[in-house]
């Protein structure tokens, strides 16, 4: 009967369907065109079989007892039923929908299509796209049994009206799992809720006993350990009853790939955050405060200080919390069972205790190996936890959990900055919390060097480590590569008008033993200033100080300077290298933009821009050479009467450009281009032809002047008098902006102070 059943769903081909016949054995029906999404997994095929007792309805194959099938159990009493697939019954669908979501909360979407089952007993599955649902007909007596993997997920009585039992759910470590049921993990830690099909967790443990966090590695109050691999904020350890997170945040160090915790934080819902950070400093609600080894009380947690750390204690819904932190290893001490939640509950909770919304802090990153690194000797180095005077602790807290995290941490990241002995220091202090004190075992580890402590607060990108052989803030892998792979020192330089500066990176400068104390720029009194915190030296000049150097370059004027090391005679030993870092700015030679106008007023001011240049260009007329009396609309000005005109700038600097009036020339019409057309300066010059036209301060410095008597044009009608005049800006550095008005050199010697395009100026008379 197998085949031609198949066959006839294939030969049938309908996207809506009514199939129905007569099971009396086992057989396999293809239910494509109703799948069954059965405790989170969709079913294309049933499998119907008679045992006896017991009619099966299976989706992965006919039901064995140690088959540990997915199948719905009903009586059976006559090893028969009659099955229908039906995908067109809308009004039954539209009604069972209704009828459904009214008994079943969890229950959200619509009927699409069912499998029944009747005679003897009757039952069904009714299809809900991702969901499903169990349709039980029959008398009370009569129980259907949900089994998935073999177990019984439900028993399901029959009733005198329909009953509809949720056979959508999840599955949870092997075990059917209805909606909005919660099961504990095997660990007890993690709570496994199943939500309409999926499976949500929240970790929540009942702990108490001592967690460690040093280095990247994580010891959780259960013995387990775990590393975080990337620069992100975790949460330690979570009360919601309370309102308390404990915050630790993990960063970079002298490599990229290998992280450490860096600060602590205690969060609390209703007041002031407390951070415990690097050097043993601490802040209230975001401001420092001062410790001593008297506990002083903020926001209910007592605080103190030693020659060894901060420590913070809080209570916890009564249970008393003990929380310590060095500035490379916290250590949380909880000695009364508290339900809690976090790395501390449970370490291998990396992306659920993740806290960082910025995924840049997840980056990984591969740096070459450490070829200065010695695997045998690591391995020495850290199985010293196994030796005296360590091993008078081995029996009550197990070292080798920390001899592994020891191993992977300097197997990778050089023992420097005290890392090696921060592991062995780690495990003693386990061990006094235990009453298990490890007597002298600084001095058999040979750590007679304490981890080191910055007395100046290292700014973000510095972390507290060695620099040839003294303590002091280093810069933070990730923040010098982006200097380091350029070969440089500090940012690039950055230029403003006829300014520029120069930002150096303090710890930089540190690690390449170099003392800013000793750098100036080329002139000596010109030092660079320190920011208290961000460590970044900044130099700053401008074109005419420090002993900047003016040059051009086609259309460019650049100015340059270098940060050397100080050079004194008299000095008979230095412990400085030589430093030489130079730097410049260039900017485009500024040109005088177009510009026409009449004269509607006593003068006329023009704001311009030229590159990095701003400046104002005003032109005047004046009727003295005193220039004291301004023309204007009202002016009279009469023929033959000497007219003064002034070309001023102001906002570039006399000491690098100077302004040449390079022509001028007046015309009856107002384009400049028009004739008639009359000379009055050419070259530079003044017309030699016109004896009343006079030069005065031509390429000496950002302003200059001329004049000539006043005319019109013959054999016109009074008109209009268009004045021109077209300008040029010279660089005077190692060039003479003032144009040769005489011998056979006049025109040659002009040429040299040519620099852009020139500028047209018009002033216009009406008679």
């Amino acid at each position: 009967m197998l085949l031609p059943l198949l066959f006839l769903f294939a030969a049938a081909g309908l996207t809506d369907a009514s199939i129905q016949f007569p099971i009396t054995e086992n057989t396999q029906v293809d239910t494509s065109l109703c799948p069954i999404t059965y405790f989170g997994q969709e079913y294309t095929t049933i499998y119907i079989n008679f045992t006896g007792e017991h009619m099966f309805v299976c989706f992965n194959g006919y039901y064995h007892p140690e088959s540990n099938g997915d199948c719905i159990k009903a009586p059976n009493t006559e090893s028969k039923t009659y099955f229908e697939l039906n995908t067109e019954d809308y009004s039954f669908l539209n009604s069972v929908t209704f009828d459904v979501k009214d008994s079943i909360n969890t229950i959200t979407n619509d009927a699409t299509c069912y499998l029944r089952f009747d005679h003897p007993t009757t039952f069904g599955l009714i299809a809900m796209g991702s969901q499903s649902v169990l349709w039980w007909y029959n008398p009370p007596q009569i129980i259907a049994s949900v089994l998935v993997n073999g177990d019984v997920v439900e028993n399901v009585p029959g009733s005198e009206n329909w009953v509809y039992s949720d056979t959508s759910g999840c599955r949870i470590s092997g075990f059917g799992v209805k909606p909005g049921t919660t099961r504990q993990s095997l660990d007890n830690c993690t709570s496994l809720i199943c939500s309409n099909t999926r499976v949500s967790s929240t970790k929540s443990c009942l702990v108490k006993g001592l967690c460690t966090v040093t280095g990247p590695t994580v010891f959780d109050f259960r013995g387990q350990m775990n590393s975080v691999s990337d620069r992100c904020e975790y949460t330690l350890l979570q009360d919601q009853s309370a309102g308390f997170s404990l915050k630790a945040n993990f960063l970079e160090r002298r490599r990229r790939d290998v992280s450490f915790v860096d600060s602590v934080t205690l969060d609390f819902s209703q007041g002031a955050d407390i951070q415990l950070l690097q050097g043993h400093r601490v802040l209230v609600g975001g401001s420092p405060v001062t410790l001593s080894g008297l506990v002083q009380t903020f926001n209910g947690v007592g605080l103190s200080k030693d020659q060894t750390g901060v420590t913070a204690n809080i209570s916890l819904n009564g249970s008393p919390v003990s929380v310590f932190f060095d500035g490379t290893t916290a250590q949380i001490y909880i000695d009364v069972p508290v339900n809690v939640k976090g790395l501390c509950a449970d370490s291998s909770s990396s992306s659920s205790s993740r806290l960082s919304s910025d995924s840049s802090c997840q980056q990984q990153y591969v740096d070459p190996a450490d070829d200065t690194i010695n695997s045998t000797a690591v391995i020495e180095q850290c199985n010293i936890l196994k030796s005296s005077p360590f091993s008078s602790c081995n029996a009550v807290v197990d070292p080798e959990s920390y001899i592994i995290a020891c191993r992977n941490t300097l197997n990778k990241y050089p023992a420097v900055d005290g890392l090696r002995c921060q592991f062995l220091k780690a495990y003693a202090k386990a061990c006094q919390k235990r009453q298990a004190t490890v007597q002298n075992w600084w001095t058999a580890a040979k750590c007679y060097h304490p981890e080191p402590i910055c007395q100046d607060k290292c700014s973000d990108h510095e972390f507290c480590g060695d620099i040839h052989g003294n303590t002091d803030c280093r810069c933070r892998a990730i923040y010098a590569s982006n200097y380091t792979e350029q070969n440089r020192l500090g940012g690039p330089t950055v230029c403003k008008d006829n300014t520029a500066s120069l930002t150096l990176v303090g710890c930089l400068l540190k690690e390449n033993g170099i003392d800013y104390n000793h750098l100036h720029l080329n002139d000596k009194t010109c030092t660079g200033v320190m920011d208290p915190e961000s460590h970044m030296l900044k130099f700053s000049f401008s074109s005419d100080s420090c002993g900047t150097e003016v040059t051009t370059n086609n259309s460019q004027v650049i100015f340059t300077n270098a940060v050397v090391t100080r050079n004194s005679s008299s000095d008979l030993i230095t412990r400085q290298d030589k430093v030489f870092i130079e730097f410049s700015c260039s900017h485009p030679t500024p040109e005088l933009q177009n510009v026409a106008f009449k004269i509607i007023d006593n003068s006329v001011e023009v704001v311009l821009e030229s590159g990095e240049w701003h400046y104002n260009l005003t032109m005047k007329a004046y009727s003295d050479a005193a220039q004291t009396q301004l023309l204007g609309p009202n002016s009279d000005v009469r023929l033959n009467q000497k007219i003064w005109i002034v070309l001023e700038t102001n906002g570039l600097d006399a000491e690098v450009v100077s302004v040449v009036t390079d022509s001028c020339w007046a015309t009856s019409g107002n384009s400049p281009s028009s004739s008639p057309r009359y000379d009055l300066i050419t070259d530079g010059c003044a017309n030699a032809e016109d004896g009343t036209v006079q030069v005065m301060g031509n390429g000496e410095g950002t302003s200059n002047s001329f004049s000539f008597n006043m005319f019109e044009f013959s054999g016109k009608e009074p008109s209009e008098v268009y004045l021109h005049c077209q300008l040029q800006l010279c660089v005077k550095k190692n060039n003479s902006c003032d144009p040769s008005c005489s011998g056979p050199a006049r025109r040659r010697r002009s040429l040299r102070y040519r620099r852009g395009a020139p500028a047209l100026i018009s002033m216009v008379w009406t008679p």
